[in-house]
Formats: C-alpha cells, sequence, structure tokens
C-alpha cells in the first residue's frame, strides 16, 4: 500500500516473447501528487534509481520495469516491483522533511524570541524500547513538555504524519507517569490547508492539542498558565 492507504497495482504484460511486469508509472504520479514542485529533486532521482539498481528493474518513462522470461518466477517478479513502488512512494518523507525542517526553524525563533528554554530533536526511548525522535522538549519552572510539530504540504502525507505522532505519544506516555510535571503536545503547522478534523480528534486523545495559527494557545500550554 501507498503511505496513503492507497492499493499498489502491478501489470503483468506478455510483450516479445516474454513477461513485462510495471506499474504504469503509478508510483512516481503518486509521489509527484504530495509536492508543490512539479520536479524531483537530484537527490531523489538518486534515491529512485538505488532501488530500481537494488531491485533490478528498469525506470522507463516514468514506469517501474522488470522484464522477465515467461517461465520466470512471476510471483517474486510481481512482488519486486510492488516493493520498490513502495519504497519509491516513501520517498515523501524527504519532502515531509523539506517542509517541517522551514516549520521547525520557525518554532525555534520563537522560542528563543520568548526565552522557553528548550532542546531540538531529543531522543526518547518509548514503553516499547524504541527511539523517537521528539521535535521540542521545553522547559520552565512549571512544566516540561515534548512537542512532535506536525508539518507537510501534502494532503496524501497528513495521515500518516499523523499516525506516527499519535504511535510516538502513545508509546512516551509512560514518562507522564514517572514525571508529573511532563506534558505531551502535538503542534499543528496549519499554514497549509491539508489537515483534516479526523487528523485533529486522533492526536488530540494522546496529547495536548494546538495550532501554529494560535501561538497565544501554544504558549500558555508550554507556560502551564
Amino acid at each position: 500500500m501507498y503511505p496513503d492507504g492507497g492499493v499498489v497495482d502491478v501489470f503483468v504484460l506478455q510483450r516479445n516473447g516474454g513477461l513485462t511486469i510495471t506499474d504504469f508509472g503509478e508510483s512516481l504520479g503518486w509521489l509527484r501528487m504530495q509536492s508543490v514542485s512539479k520536479r524531483r529533486s537530484p537527490k531523489q532521482n538518486r534515491m529512485i534509481g538505488d532501488v530500481c539498481q537494488t531491485l533490478g528493474l528498469e525506470l522507463e518513462r516514468g514506469q517501474l520495469v522488470l522484464r522477465v522470461a515467461t517461465d520466470a518466477a512471476v510471483g517474486d517478479s510481481v512482488l519486486r516491483v510492488a516493493q520498490a513502488a513502495v519504497r519509491v512512494s516513501d520517498l515523501w518523507f524527504t519532502l515531509r522533511t523539506r517542509a517541517a525542517q522551514s516549520a521547525s526553524d520557525e518554532v525555534h525563533e520563537w522560542l528563543t524570541e520568548r526565552r522557553i528554554a528548550h532542546e531540538r530533536a531529543v531522543s526518547r526511548t518509548g514503553r516499547s524500547g524504541r527511539q523517537w525522535t521528539v521535535d521540542f522538549e521545553t522547559h520552565t519552572d512549571e512544566r516540561t513538555a515534548l512537542v512532535f510539530l506536525l508539518s507537510t504540504g501534502s494532503r496524501g502525507a497528513a495521515r500518516r504524519i499523523t499516525e506516527h505522532v499519535v504511535a510516538g505519544c502513545v508509546d512516551l506516555s509512560h514518562l507522564r507517569e514517572s514525571r508529573q510535571k511532563l506534558t505531551l503536545v502535538s503542534l499543528f503547522d496549519d499554514t497549509q490547508d491539508v489537515w483534516r478534523r479526523e487528523d485533529f480528534q486522533l492526536v488530540e486523545q494522546q496529547s495536548e492539542v494546538t495550532l501554529w495559527s494560535s501561538p497565544e494557545r501554544f504558549e500558555r500550554l508550554l507556560l502551564a498558565a
């Protein structure tokens, strides 16, 4: 499945005495729909090339293609193309990283202006033993806050980011048991209209929710005011 829950389609065709297995360009098309830019970056092109090389595929006019003999193990070949499609679609994360980095810098500057002590990209261990990277950890006399920043320019990526933050909050919830002044905060970058009501409802069950367009509420949460 693609990151937004869409099904990956793989097609098997008889051509030139053999089989051609392809996604008909749907993977790169999906990736293109997640970005406001019409062109992929050189880094993304290199990563797509690495995926094809690793799995033995060709990139032909935007399509992932695998050519095999008619007596080849078709199931394994289909799986390789599907795996390539999923890996290519996962490059949405590089798109999200650029958008989130800009928003993260803005939040950092805002916290600095208000002299709220904070650390960026802190690593905390969840109940499961997994390491989670939290965008900000703020410290005031009244409260310590672990802040997840949800930022993307893609509506398709929004749900996956939301689910990631929910999973992080659930896994890190045990920290509130040992630190009474600790709170979990989900800060939505709502400068672009990509979030749905369901995204807020999912996250608010596990954390305090605030919007970047309402810095006053964000500040109150951090100061426990």
